[in-house]
């Protein structure tokens, strides 16, 4: 049994939504071309594939997606999109849910491996990527560095986006590695919606750990889509892990 959270309906309904922006074509271009290159002439698995949000444009530049998703509210929006036999998805989690064939790219994007809230899980998913990978194929994720840096001593919170429609701020369990993200979004009668979700936060160097532990070899490490230098003040990273032939 997975320790993510499961997403509603309500959530899922919403999903798209909330996040217009980072859907958009100029948002989506850089990542779809990293993806694409990495994948080749294979197949790319999406683990967590949510409503699609990079799943199906993917597939709609001509690469062969394969989906795993543990929400079937989230899967269902993404089916309104595109059907089953175009973009199949399987439901389960991404730690151990295994599909058939192998593939050149697997891939976790939107910070979404921390949704499995405990270490051991997190191997798990280092593991099931390098399980569905064939030899040479890679493993990617995009993940945020966590902001400790912006605490002082005694603070448990950082604000990472405040606007008229939303605030949302993490809370940090420093011995455990949890965060909490805490949403208040506003709706269109003014009112405040009130939302947050746990998250188990992970440094690179221990990611570097978990894939050594699965056979995966770090090829890059990246600050963004565009292949920017990853450095100490770099907000999130890119990471590629190969597999070797």
């Amino acid at each position: 049994m997975t320790s993510s959270e499961l997403w509603t309906r309500a959530t899922a309904d919403r999903y798209d939504a909330e996040e217009s922006e980072t859907s958009s074509a100029a948002v989506l271009e850089p990542t779809l071309a990293f993806l694409a290159e990495l994948a080749g002439d294979g197949r790319a698995l999406e683990f967590a594939i949510g409503t699609g949000r990079v799943g199906v444009p993917l597939r709609q530049h001509g690469v062969p997606v394969v989906g795993i998703e543990l929400s079937e509210h989230m899967a269902a929006v993404l089916r309104r999109k595109i059907d089953e036999g175009t973009l199949p998805v399987s439901i389960g989690d991404m730690a151990t849910t295994v599909v058939p064939g192998e593939f050149t790219l697997v891939y976790l994007v939107y910070n979404t491996i921390t949704n499995l809230l405990t270490q051991d899980e997190q191997v798990e998913c280092f593991r099931n990527a390098a399980r569905h990978l064939e030899p040479g194929g890679r493993f990617v994720i995009e993940l945020g560095v966590p902001p400790l840096r912006f605490l002082p001593p005694g603070q448990v919170a950082v604000p990472f986006d405040i606007s008229e429609q939303h605030l949302g701020f993490d809370t940090f369990d420093l011995v455990k590695q949890i965060l909490v993200s805490h949403h208040f979004t506003r709706d269109g009668d003014g009112r405040y919606r009130r939302g947050n979700s746990r998250h188990r936060y992970a440094w690179p160097a221990e990611l570097d750990l978990m894939a050594r532990i699965a056979g995966l070899e770090l090829e890059r490490r990246v600050a963004d889509w565009d292949g920017a230098p990853f450095t100490q003040d770099s907000a999130k990273h890119i990471s590629v892990w190969r597999k070797p032939t």
